[in-house]
């Protein structure tokens, strides 16, 4: 019998995704997930542990007890970029601990959009143009020199936060004097990033990546790319209202052509390739293209140096191959020649959110499931925002199920619903199936994710 344990580390939808995709596999006795959320508590062969991922010490002195006396193929997966940051996956490696996640240098490429954007331009990546600023006249005077819509970046992490795409220019100087002088992102907005804006339509790409200074030596350093998806970002139908953290998802994304993959293999992915090993990257992990379709071709947006939220809700339910072992060969190397292989269909994941999202939400709220009805849309319900309430819970941690009040909203986005169909309409209509069988206090959500005009063309 398989010893093999899996740790994820954090606590959204995109770990409880994670951990239900690693859990799957029969070499994985056991997903810890660190601290994971209301769902992973309650996932067959998955198991919370209480712990802060910001605390680096405590999180490797947690993964180093869970995987004492373990195979050697156990592992950990680091789901969040502010730990990456950090430098959690350095502090991991230095214990001896396997880890899917980029060494912290690597990680700059989201920590800073200062960094990435001088990483495109330095390896030829196709990009926005831009330019950097630490003093706010100086920023503002730029933005000044523009007409129409402008784009404007904190250089910092700011939990989707940071970008403010402005219609026009005193909306860009706004957002300027909001980051630099107001300092409502803290740290983050003392630097910006001030950018043209791109139109078209956006796509997201996950990928696999595999970079060190003996694979590339080798000729075995890669990265591959999953299929594409597509964020739906407005809060309202019709891609109205505020920017938030991600309304809903598809994979694959609709409408696009082999000459636009082809053209952001040649122009995005090669180059960063090629960045990643002449900067002797230690990159083991996961990369977020954020990519606009122009008229001009594919252009890069932004790097994510982990898996999207909520695009890996619609992605990993399409996978068909063995998630753990995808995992090893981004430890070993062996992405250049692993079997990655894909369902037919599609996955439409819209996103349950509570009341007051995005700005500030209602907390507290139960959370009621029809079993029968989710089961019967053939849907997979994942937990971003959501806790056991121990005072009601009857039941066991690890059960499958969740009886009525057993859950309690603790965050904006609470939930997706996740479900596979030929096609998009029928990827749609389980997919709502499913979240109609959820309720609590203040739900909403989008009723046109996947359709078209539903993510707008935005520039970040």
């Amino acid at each position: 019998m398989t010893t093999m344990k899996a740790i994820v580390i954090g606590s959204g939808g995109r770990e409880h995704a994670i951990a239900w995709t690693l859990a799957s596999s029969p070499d994985i006795s056991e997903v810890v997930c660190a601290p994971g959320n209301g769902g992973t508590a309650t996932e067959p062969k998955c198991r919370n542990v209480s712990v802060s991922v910001s605390e680096t010490s405590e999180v490797v002195r947690v993964c180093s007890a869970e995987l004492s006396g373990l195979s050697d193929g156990s592992f950990v997966v680091v789901g969040p970029e502010d730990p990456l940051a950090a430098g959690l996956a350095d502090r991991l490696a230095q214990a001896g601990i396997r880890t899917v996640g980029p060494l912290s240098r690597g990680a700059q490429l989201e920590a800073s959009k200062d960094v990435a954007k001088r990483f495109m331009d330095k390896y030829g990546v196709a990009c926005a143009k831009s330019a950097t600023f630490t003093e706010h006249a100086d920023a503002i005077a730029e933005i000044r020199k523009h007409s129409g819509p402008i784009v404007v970046k904190a250089d910092g992490l700011a939990a989707g936060k940071g970008v403010v795409v402005a219609p026009d220019a005193d909306a860009a100087v706004d957002a300027v004097r909001d980051f630099m002088v107001e300092s409502t992102l803290g740290a983050a907005g003392r630097k910006v990033v001030v950018e043209e804006y791109l139109e078209g339509e956006e796509i997201s790409i996950l990928a696999a990546v595999s970079v060190t200074e003996e694979l590339a030596a080798a000729g075995k350093a890669a990265i591959v790319p999953f299929v594409t998806a597509r964020d739906h970002k407005r809060r309202l139908d019709g891609a109205q209202g505020p920017n938030t953290g991600g309304m809903g998802a598809i994979a694959p994304a609709t409408g696009v052509s082999e000459e636009t993959l082809a053209r952001f293999r040649s122009d995005i992915l090669e180059p960063t390739l090629r960045g990643l090993i002449a900067e002797k990257f230690d990159y083991r992990g996961f990369i977020f293209f954020g990519v606009m379709v122009t008229k001009d071709g594919p252009k890069l947006l932004e790097y994510n140096v982990r898996l999207g939220d909520p695009e890996t809700q619609a992605v990993l339910p399409l996978m068909d191959f063995d998630f753990s072992k995808m995992c090893a060969a981004i430890i070993d190397g062996d992405v250049s020649s692993f079997d990655f292989a894909w369902k037919e269909g599609v996955c439409c994941a819209p996103v349950a959110v509570s009341r007051g999202y995005p700005g500030p939400y209602e907390k507290g709220h139960a959370i009621a499931f029809d079993h029968k009805k989710i089961e019967g849309a053939g849907a997979k319900v994942f937990i971003a925002g959501a806790t056991v309430d121990q005072r009601r819970s009857p039941r066991g941690i690890g059960e499958p199920q969740w009886p009525e009040g057993t859950l309690i909203t603790t965050g904006g986005r609470v939930l997706a619903a996740s479900a596979v169909g030929k096609d998009l309409d029928e990827a749609r209509s389980r997919a709502y199936s499913a979240l109609e069988a959820v309720s609590f206090d203040g739900m909403s959500f989008r009723r046109d994710i996947g359709l078209p005009g539903a993510a707008v063309s935005k520039g970040f």
